[in-house]
């Protein structure tokens, strides 16, 4: 049996040594930790419910998206054979470039032959112009003869009287006077029938004349035309033209794809078409960046159906087996050029839409007509100018009107 220590007398009697209570304090321990990882759940979720009732709950979002544009197919306006592919496809053209250029022999000889037809037409009518003075000469002419026989006429009307000259000789002078008023309604008539013609037009604006100068603008336009050129800036795809293959107009030579106005056609469920309205925010991203870039579209549109019912095929539901299947609408995203410069997209590109449907004030549904077309469906090369062909077209008129008026004025005319 041990022995007890004992205390010495006089010094205060200590407690004995307690060990601490472990077990107690693992407790703490562990309830300032669910505590805490209660505390940080309670955070999670009540900011996850800001998030949703702030944001979360106005966006709709869905992956059955691509990438779309305009595909603009190049065609010849004149028949020829090519002589030269100069864009393959990959390569970027401008707007205007040269494409495909077209023998143009046949285009030239057939301008250089409406150049001579115009010049015969100013001919032809300064010829008119000169017979309708010709007719005014002969007019006068008749006017003087007739005048001359009624002269005679009166004069032996009075000899007959007298018996000093024979009746023949006085019926003779009537036919002369006859003869004589018949010329001059012909020479009248002859003038009219000129003047009908003319009425005091100038050479340039006779009918013939100016025929003749459409048909030289006509030749000079094919003769244009005789190089196909790009309609707008974009990347040559599908080029189906082979040097030496003879084309004719509406013949698809390759197509051009301008990939800086390039939108998304988003397919959304009908049931997340509520709140989506025109003109709300959309981020797009690509697959083709991996999610790493964001683009800042909006909604442009809504299609005027479902997929479906424009399919080749469309559904028909008045069957005696129907299952309810939910439809998608295309939606179109318009995405700003400026973007699509920093980081290009391709025609078909799967992408992921998310539409923050919070704004509600924009329509579902366009409500009047655009002022303009857009942009990427206008045409960005120049009108043709006809200024060179007109002054060619002027000169020739100038020429063969000196030439005519020459000729008529060694004729005596």
């Amino acid at each position: 049996m041990d022995e007890v220590q004992k205390q010495p007398e006089g010094q205060p009697v200590t407690p004995p040594h307690r060990l601490p209570d472990f077990s107690r304090m693992r407790a703490g321990r562990r309830a300032r930790a669910l505590f805490l990882l209660a505390g940080f759940f309670l955070a999670v979720g009540l900011a996850w419910g800001i998030w949703w009732v702030t944001v979360l709950r106005y966006a709709e979002s869905t992956d059955d998206a691509y990438a779309a544009g305009n595909t603009v197919t190049v065609m010849p306006q004149v028949a020829g054979r090519v002589t030269a592919v100069l864009a393959d496809d990959t390569d970027l053209v401008e707007a205007g470039q040269a494409l495909v250029p077209i023998d143009p022999v046949d285009a030239r000889l057939a301008y250089e032959h409406a150049l001579v037809s115009l010049a015969t037409a100013v001919r032809e009518t300064c010829k008119l112009e000169a017979e309708l003075r010709q007719s005014e000469a002969n007019i006068a002419m008749r006017k003087i003869d007739l005048q001359r026989q009624q002269g005679n006429l009166e004069r032996r009307q009075l000899l007959i009287r007298d018996k000093a000259v024979r009746k023949e000789e006085f019926i003779h002078s009537a036919e002369d006077v006859a003869t004589a008023r018949h010329a001059l309604a012909v020479a009248e008539a002859q003038r009219n029938a000129l003047t009908a013609v003319l009425l005091d037009t100038p050479v340039d604006g006779q009918p013939a004349v100016r025929e003749a100068a459409a048909a030289v603008r006509e030749r000079w336009l094919d003769l244009q035309r005789a190089t196909v050129r790009s309609p707008v800036r974009g990347q040559v795809a599908r080029r189906a033209v082979q040097v030496g293959e003879y084309v004719t107009p509406g013949k698809a030579l390759l197509a051009v794809v301008p990939l800086d106005s390039l939108w998304v056609d988003a397919n959304f469920k009908e049931s997340q078409l509520r709140r989506m309205r025109i003109g709300q925010p959309a981020l797009v991203r690509a697959d083709m960046y991996g999610g790493s870039v964001t683009y800042h579209g909006t909604v442009q549109g809504f299609a005027a159906g479902t997929g479906s019912v424009f399919s080749l095929l469309p559904p028909q539901n008045a069957t005696g087996n129907w299952i309810k299947v939910v439809q998608r609408v295309p939606v179109r995203i318009a995405i700003p050029e400026d973007e699509l410069r920093a980081h290009p997209l391709l025609v078909g590109l799967s992408v992921t839409v998310e539409v923050d449907t919070k704004d509600q004030d924009g329509p579902m549904l366009l409500t009047a007509p655009r002022p303009e077309p857009p942009a990427s469906l206008a045409a960005q090369t120049p009108p043709v100018d006809f200024a060179p062909v007109d002054e060619r077209i002027r000169a020739v008129i100038a020429a063969n009107t000196q030439a005519g008026s020459a000729a008529t004025h060694q004729a005596g005319l």
